[in-house]
């Protein structure tokens, strides 16, 4: 590693902390707001007219948020220096008639969100959290952080094959318990909400998800390794932030562009919805922006034909025991810093001047890199970077952090690469 970039044990201790207080998209999208606020940002709401002001700035919708930083200077024109992430990960989400069960056992009725690993969810200690909307519109956040459930595996006297292959069926096999007897219609939310000192009378919708109550902690004999929830995507969530309020608030001259963190929910199913990176919710931020400054269209044009996104999301590192899986050439590390990852099918939108971009970024900040690409007969997944692209005609770049486990209920990474990466994105945003 470069002598210029030293580990800082106190980003990681942060982020495994930002990982355990942040259980859903909602309550991530709060904390990554309280940090923005001690650095001076202010929330302005849509309904709103906004001014032309200098400083900090974001919005919250749902489990979303922009924030961006105006500098000193800028004009209608100014481009835009975007980092991408997403707020959601998988999980198990209670239905909206939760009160079921079998057999003398009360139970929880949930749909599988996005592509979790099913078996990583079984006979683990999950809590509930999200939010609940109260007759009056109001929304609070809720988090029964404690063992509250647990989706239970079949005993192996029961199905001896079980380790020639598991089979879980997300109707039938993913239900939680949560104890004994007959299910009540309406137990669970009233439960939730008196837990959480709400009148649970008043309670007219929810969206509530499980999560492991595990604590995230340091791995390893050295301690090099973190094991925690939801790092993808909160751990580039919470280096968005670091890296938006240090280009705001360093000491350097200002930003010759604007900063902005787009934070979405919904990648995990296509980012289809009002607060996922395919709708209309950063382009109609950024616009308004630009309007409020005095803008028309053609300094609007202008700054999107300026403007750069970094899109970082986790990615793999290689597998020891599944070597054979990874591109031969491209074996990411843990610790070896943020990788550049690259598709030609467009699954990442990273091109050569992209690469190119990103690596100028890192070497403005002392932070080495690696490069990912998905071996040819294990097509990758996708990011908010390609409908980030599309969708609004900007230059972006797929990165992120090499990690084991994506899409466990447990995930795995390197104790560095966080700092690394909240390194390169502040270099990034603050040139």
């Amino acid at each position: 590693m470069s002598d210029a970039m030293p580990f800082d044990r106190a980003h990681t201790d942060g982020l495994l902390s930002f990982l355990a207080a942040s259980p859903s998209p909602y309550h991530a999208v709060a904390n990554a707001a309280a940090e923005l606020e001690k650095a001076g940002f202010r929330q302005v709401r849509e309904t709103e007219a906004w001014d032309a002001s200098t400083g900090g700035k974001y919005v919250l919708r749902g489990g979303a948020l922009i924030a961006w930083y105006v500098p000193e200077g800028a004009t209608p024109a100014t481009p835009f220096r975007i980092v991408g992430a997403h707020t959601d990960s998988p999980n198990l989400r209670v239905k909206p008639v939760p009160d079921t069960g079998a057999a003398g056992w009360r139970q929880v009725a949930v749909e599988v969100y996005g592509g979790a690993l099913l078996n990583t969810w079984l006979d683990r200690d999950l809590g509930l959290s999200g939010r609940i909307t109260l007759r009056d519109g109001a929304s609070h956040l809720v988090n029964v952080d404690r063992p509250l459930l647990r989706v239970p595996q079949l005993a192996i006297h029961l199905d001896r094959q079980v380790n020639e292959g598991l089979k879980l069926e997300r109707q039938r096999h993913m239900t939680p318990i949560w104890g004994l007897g007959q299910a009540r219609e309406g137990d669970l939310v009233r439960f939730v909400a008196q837990e959480s000192g709400l009148d649970a009378d008043a309670v007219a919708g929810w969206d509530l998800m499980a999560h492991s109550v595990e604590a995230p902690a340091y791995l390893g004999r050295e301690g090099e390794l973190a094991a925690g929830p939801r790092m993808d995507n909160l751990l580039s969530v919470h280096a968005g932030v670091a890296a938006l309020t240090a280009a705001a608030t360093g000491e350097g001259p200002q930003p010759t562009a604007i900063p902005v963190l787009a934070a979405f929910d919904h990648e995990e199913n296509g980012s289809q919805s009002d607060t996922g990176a395919q709708g209309p919710l950063l382009g109609s931020v950024l616009e308004r922006s630009v309007f409020a400054r005095g803008g028309v269209y053609e300094d609007r044009a202008r700054a999107w034909a300026g403007t750069v996104c970094l899109s970082s999301d986790t990615g793999h590192a290689v597998h020891p025991n599944y070597a054979e899986r990874h591109e031969p050439g491209h074996h990411p590390m843990p610790n070896g810093g943020p990788i550049l990852k690259i598709n030609v099918n467009q699954r990442y939108s990273t091109d050569g001047s992209g690469r190119a971009l990103f690596a100028a970024a890192c070497e403005r900040a002392g932070v080495p890199w690696q490069s990912f690409v998905s071996h040819n007969d294990m097509p990758c997944g996708t990011t908010i970077g390609p409908i980030t692209a599309a969708r609004h005609g900007i230059t972006t770049v797929d990165i992120g952090v090499a990690i084991l486990s994506m899409h466990s209920a447990r995930e795995l990474c390197g104790t560095q690469d966080p700092y690394l990466l909240a390194n390169c994105l502040t270099a990034f945003l603050a040139e």
